[in-house]
């Protein structure tokens, strides 16, 4: 037992005997009443048997100092701090209430209490620092304060804070230093009094810039810092009113008023919270060179001149008031030179030294001086003396009159009357102008796009006429032409224009290929690609060249204007040549043109003279361009077929010439081969006799010289293998010249046997026709003679019998039925009704019968 009681001292729920130590309790449960009792140690407690442990042995609560806890559901005391019981013994409880205890003796917790915040400590408040308390529920707190729910208010430090069962902690509120030259912004949060003791409604704000730590309360909340804006000589600034007030200074301002802050009136500026700053201002500074003009200037009663201007010139500095602002900035001061001058426009009426100036007079104000314009006036344009070079110009007009007109090879400065002109050029001229490619050179790479610089308009259009060329300039205005034969330099009055060139270009020609200005008067030449088609209807496709000039005297008038006479030359001309050779070629075969090519073509183009020769040259003498010469580059048989008919002929005829060629030379190189061996055999037995000779004769002279006889002996063979080489090549020549004419033999007579093979077959062809046609013929003369006499074996009555023995066989059956009229439908086809009935009638009797 004494074991088990041991056990239940450390805790154990089951034994009979417990052990409670000091500071410790149990809860024991009567069985029987349903009461449950605290038993506090130190003691021994012996269980009965309708009791039983619930709790423990449980520490009790011990608080150190400076701690607290929370009890849930406390027991009720009286005034004198006793626990009170009720009628069972059970200790009564304040439900759903909270006791805050703080250090005292150790205490167990009855039945039914719970620690709601264990122990803990209590929180000390430094200085500068203050806890936001809110009620929760209404108490009156412990200097007779009366608390309503949701009241809030400060604890303040330095001290510690004892918690309360109605009063919870919002937040730890940290006091905000203020520096000098700096503001703290507060908010209301409702309506309540600051630390000053001055009333506040929600939402208002205020400015505290006491330097130190100030601790807001609790209804009011920091918007945040404001520093002071340090004012100087150059700096101030701009506010607004948010809302009418009285400033600082004493003044009242209304809502939206704006006005300077200068260091005249703080050398530092803390903004109120009614107030707002626009901007710094920065000083304007003018030189003595410099002005400004300032619009909508401000009075003397405080107010913008609204549509005014005011002109300040320098030394001066001064801040632009509310309202005012400069016009194009600060100004230097117009310093003209010799070569310049201002267009000036009067705005207003005033009198300029004695001049009356009215609104949109201009005048001019020529240097060398110093301008600097009135309010009265404003600067138009600033313009300077444009320099021209003999060969420069510019378009002036004037805009009063719209007259326009150029000036060439002076200074110039445009007057207060006059404007520089645009010259209008059509897109193409532009390109041509400014492409910059030479007519003569680059003629052949017209299609090619090359980079152009942009003309400036204003300037007077100029244009080199190259060497033997020659360009047409119109005057609208004048209507008339006129034209200037290179090398020239061409400079266009307003009202003249370029006579642009578009000519025919590539191969075959094609229009508008080729832009020019000018017009080269050569000698040139022109390729085009035609397509003929001779008697036969051979289509070829033929590449001329023609040599060109044009005949023409710059003196002549007529000859100038002739020359631009037809637009497009090249295609013109390349028409009329082409029309004339297809005219030709169509009268002749293909065999005749294709030997005959040159002549024909140029006897076509020149034409024959009196002596039925062809002529020099062909002259259009509407633009006098004159045709020297017709070069054929290339005939080409524009059908497939043609084409290879023609190459197979070609080789064909190739081909015989060639095997003929080698039939002739081998049968020549077989008579040669011959030739050649006789005499060599003859030129053999010569110099073998010689050679007896020669050896005799050496023999002779073999005692005068060993030396002799060595370089005799040398040459002597020298000589001999020389004659017989010689020997042998002509024998070999004449050999292959005797198997070249064997070899023409051969092929003559291969090409006779040919001709006379296809002659006949064309003879056997001829007659198998000719007999087919005859049999035709005999065959339609007896077809033609059996209808005839079949027709007048039968007659013509017994054919008209024939022909109407179907229709008399019906009448002849209707007469034997006694019908004098009927009418049989098949029933689908459809009947006229009205005309039917009328004959079905007609056969009736009138009925006066």
């Amino acid at each position: 037992m004494s074991g088990r009681g041991n056990k239940a001292g450390a805790g154990g729920g089951d034994d009979t005997v417990i052990r409670i130590p000091p500071h410790y309790y149990i809860h024991v449960l009567d069985l029987k009443t349903n009461v449950t009792k605290p038993i506090i140690g130190p003691e021994t407690f012996v269980r009965q048997d309708n009791e039983k442990v619930v709790e423990g042995p449980t520490k009790m609560v011990i608080i150190p100092p400076n701690h607290y806890c929370v009890v849930a559901n406390p027991v009720m005391r009286d005034e004198e701090g006793e626990v009170q019981f009720d009628q069972y013994g059970q200790a009564k409880l304040l439900h759903a209430d909270q006791e805050v205890r703080l250090t005292q003796e150790p205490f167990p917790l009855y039945p039914g209490e719970t620690l709601d915040v264990k122990v803990t400590k209590l929180r000390a408040v430094p200085t500068n620092t203050a806890l936001r308390l809110r009620a929760i529920a209404d108490f009156t707190d412990a200097d007779g304060t009366k608390r309503w729910a949701h009241d809030e208010w400060l604890f303040t430090g330095p001290g510690t804070y004892l918690p309360h069962k109605f009063v919870e902690v919002v937040e730890t509120i940290r006091a905000s230093i203020i520096s000098p030259n700096q503001a703290l912004r507060l908010r209301a949060l409702k309506a309540c009094k600051d630390q000053q003791g001055k009333d506040r409604v929600c939402g208002e704000e205020w400015l505290i810039n006491k330097t130190g730590a100030y601790l807001p309360g609790a209804y009011e909340q920091v918007v945040g810092f404001i520093s002071a804006y340090v004012l100087t000589e150059n700096i101030a600034l701009h506010l607004e009113a948010l809302q009418s007030y009285k400033d600082r200074f004493g003044v009242n301002r209304k809502s939206g008023e704006q006005w300077l802050i200068t260091i005249k009136d703080s050398e530092a500026f803390i903004p109120d919270v009614h107030e707002n700053v626009i901007q710094v201002v920065n000083i304007s500074t003018l030189t003595n060179r410099q002005y400004c003009v300032i619009l909508d200037p401000m009075g003397d009663d405080g107010k913008n001149k609204l549509g005014q201007r005011k002109l300040i010139k320098g030394e001066k500095s001064f801040f632009l008031q509310p309202g005012e602002r400069l016009e194009a900035g600060i100004q230097d001061v117009h310093i003209l030179g010799e070569d310049e001058a201002i267009i000036v426009k009067a705005v207003l009426p005033f009198t300029d030294n004695g001049v009356e100036r009215q609104p949109g007079n201009l005048w001019m104000i020529r240097g060398a001086c110093e301008f600097i314009p009135t309010v009265e006036m404003e600067i138009i344009d600033r313009r300077k003396a444009m320099p021209l070079d003999e060969n420069e110009g510019i378009y002036v007009r004037d805009i009063k009159t719209g007259k326009v007109r150029a000036v060439v090879g002076q200074t110039y400065v445009l007057n207060q009357d006059e404007e520089l002109w645009d010259k209008p050029l059509p897109e193409q001229i532009e390109k041509l102008l400014s492409a910059e490619v030479d007519p003569l050179a680059d003629r052949t790479a017209r299609a090619h796009n090359k980079e152009s610089k942009s003309r400036l308009k204003h300037k007077v259009v100029t244009y080199r006429v190259p060497h033997n060329a020659a360009a047409q300039i119109y005057d609208y205005k004048a209507k008339r032409a006129r034209v200037v034969f290179g090398p020239d330099l061409v400079m266009l009055a307003p009202d003249e224009h370029f006579t642009q060139l578009s000519l025919s270009g590539g191969k075959p020609k094609r229009p508008n290929c080729i832009r020019s200005l000018c017009l080269l008067l050569g000698p040139d030449f022109m390729t085009d690609i035609i397509t003929v088609e001779t008697s036969d209807h051979a289509r070829l496709a033929l590449q001329l060249s023609y040599n060109w000039h044009f005949e023409y005297s710059q003196d002549s008038a007529d000859h100038a204007s002739a020359l631009f006479a037809v637009p497009d030359f090249v295609g013109d001309a390349c028409k009329a040549l082409a029309s004339r050779i297809r005219g030709a070629v169509a009268a002749v075969p293909f065999d005749d043109f294709h030997r005959n090519s040159a002549r024909i073509i140029r006897t076509s183009v020149f034409g024959l003279d009196e002596n039925m020769k062809v002529k020099e040259s062909f002259k259009f003498a509407a633009n006098r361009l004159v045709i020297t010469n017709v070069d054929i580059q290339s005939v080409e048989p524009v059908d497939q077929r043609t084409r290879d008919s023609l190459q197979k002929s070609v080789q064909l005829a190739i081909e015989i010439t060639t095997n003929s060629q080698e039939a002739s030379a081998r049968h020549e190189a077989e008579r040669l081969e011959q030739q050649a061996k006789g005499k060599l055999e003859r030129q053999k037995i010569h110099d073998e006799a010689e050679a007896e000779k020669a050896r005799t004769e050496l023999l002779k002279l073999q005692s005068l010289s060993a030396a002799v006889e060595s370089t005799g002996q040398a040459k002597a063979e020298a000589q001999s293998r020389a004659e017989s080489l010689k020997i042998e090549g002509q024998a070999a020549v004449e050999q292959a010249q005797l198997k070249a004419e064997a070899q023409n033999i051969e092929a003559e007579n291969e090409l006779k046997r040919i001709n006379d093979a296809r002659k006949g077959e064309l003879d056997y062809i001829s007659a198998t026709n000719s007999l087919e046609v005859e049999k035709a013929q005999k065959m339609s003369e007896i077809e033609t003679s059996k209808f005839k006499d079949m027709v007048s074996t039968l007659g013509p009555e017994n054919i008209a019998k024939i022909a109407t023995s179907g229709h008399d066989n019906q009448l002849a059956m209707l007469q034997a039925l006694g019908l004098q009229s009927t009418l049989i439908t098949d029933g689908s086809t459809p009947l006229n009704l009205f005309s039917t009935a009328k004959g079905l009638v007609g056969a009736l009797p009138p009925p006066d019968q």
